[in-house]
């Protein structure tokens, strides 16, 4: 059987097959927004970045000792195309696996998964509970705080942004603009009128 390639609701279908927790969801989400964003900002393929992006923990929920390594067996399974499973395994370089994020959507995903974490606690301490109002020196002065969100692997996003030639405040703010968009669907609109 030859590769196709997976439309959204495809990819969201298969993330909710291996996933019910509501957090894990919602972080999906929240990288695919980020992604997209990144992409449009790029001009690359949005719906290939948002995909990858919405998928890159498939097998986190059911399989958290194999991470990376069941979702490429699940995707191959699947059919998917090399480049998109080749990006989705990547974002675990140095933790799971070996292999190393080359292109730039496989760079920009390592660099932001973890961010997005950052951001979403950051945003839960804020009395408005919202994303459309957090500033990048409020996740920046967060970052410094290793007590907060201690489980955030601030390395693995300072290779990142390295890899990207980018700066953290300038990747913070990036991320930031991403989850904006889907604030929504991430249960970060808070309490802003």
């Amino acid at each position: 059987m030859s590769e196709k390639i997976p439309t959204r609701e495809e990819a969201l279908a298969l993330l909710k097959k291996y996933n019910k927790t509501e957090s894990l969801i919602k972080h999906a989400l929240a990288v695919e927004g980020v992604m997209r964003y990144f992409a449009r900002k790029r001009n690359e393929d949005e719906e290939k970045w948002g995909i990858v992006g919405l998928i890159h923990d498939l097998d986190y929920e059911q399989y958290p000792d194999q991470h990376c390594k069941k979702t490429e067996e699940i995707l191959r399974q699947n059919n998917w195309p090399e480049e998109y499973i080749r990006a989705v395994i990547s974002h675990g370089w140095g933790i799971c696996v070996d292999v190393k994020p080359k292109t730039e959507l496989e760079k920009v995903l390592y660099a932001i998964d973890e961010l997005t974490g950052l951001v979403v606690t950051t945003v839960l301490v804020r009395p408005s509970k919202s994303v459309l109002d957090v500033k990048t020196k409020s996740v920046k002065k967060k970052w410094k705080d290793k007590r907060f969100a201690a489980g955030v692997d601030r390395s693995i996003i300072e290779k990142g942004a390295s890899m990207l030639g980018m700066e953290i405040p300038e990747l913070i703010t990036d991320t930031i603009a991403g989850m904006r968009e889907v604030a929504e669907e991430i249960g970060l609109k808070g309490n802003i009128e």
